[in-house]
């Protein structure tokens, strides 16, 4: 969108603040000063004025290096969101219909770029070494629910995603390369779901099955579920994936609706 585009009560702070927002939103590393002028194009004097206000509101974080990342008020206004929807509220609800994921604990994602942000959670009471919160963001490529959203993206629009950029580890297990996770998204294609191997945290496994828009394209969401290695027999395995479809065709609906 252009100047000339833009509403005439647009305020144009407001909106170079938008947009450092979702710099550092992009950036798994926090930027510095320079890095952010850069980016926005903007003078250093005008950045750090933007840095400044956004600091003390919370909205950023300033490190002793003098670089800024993300800061803990956003996190509040995401929970302040989320909660005026029923988004949770049908997760909720769908868990408890089915009966299911009491030990394991369930979450359901969204994608962002190339992270997964959690909209919804359940944790269980297993000690799988992972706490999922509402608003937790993870990589595409480590997660069963990252890997099932894109798997309904086309090959091209994939490499599009990680174009230039190398896939983030988070264990030693993690997806090494993208021609490794290209053929992880085939295999979820054809199965139908799609697993993390210890890729997100050592000892935990998960299963995840993307949830399909009605109308067709990319999926709306995506849901899984976490067990501890050793525990997930193929008997139960089957028994998750076919219950996790079941919990998706649950929340296709109520998704489409919010979207």
């Amino acid at each position: 969108m252009t100047t000339r585009d833009l509403p005439k009560a647009a305020v144009p702070s407001v909106l170079k603040a938008v947009r450092l927002l979702d710099e550092l939103a992009a950036s798994r590393e926090a930027l510095t000063l320079g890095e952010l002028a850069v980016r926005l194009d903007l003078p250093k004097s005008s950045t750090l004025g933007l840095c400044t206000s956004l600091t003390v509101s919370g909205l950023l974080r300033r490190f002793d290096d003098g670089s800024y990342h993300l800061g803990s008020h956003l996190v509040d206004l995401a929970h302040a969101y989320l909660s005026r929807t029923d988004l949770t509220r049908e997760f909720e609800q769908a868990l408890d219909t089915l009966k299911v994921f009491d030990e394991e604990g369930a979450v359901l994602a969204v994608r962002d770029g190339s992270d997964v942000v959690y909209v919804a959670c359940r944790n269980g009471s297993l000690p799988v070494g992972v706490t999922y919160r509402i608003g937790m963001r993870l990589p595409v490529s480590c997660t069963a629910t990252g890997k099932a959203l894109i798997s309904t993206l086309d090959d091209q629009e994939i490499k599009q995603l990680f174009r230039g950029r190398r896939l983030p580890r988070l264990t030693s297990k993690s997806c090494r390369s993208f021609a490794a996770l290209l053929d992880e998204v085939h295999a979820v294609r054809e199965q139908g779901y799609a697993t993390d191997n210890e890729e997100t945290r050592d000892g935990m496994c998960c299963i995840g099955v993307p949830i399909g828009d009605p109308a067709g394209g990319p999926a709306l969401a995506a849901v899984a579920v976490s067990m501890l290695k050793g525990t997930g027999t193929p008997r139960k395995r089957e028994q998750a994936v076919g219950t996790l479809q079941e919990l998706a065709r649950m929340l296709a609906h109520p998704l489409k609706l919010l979207r």
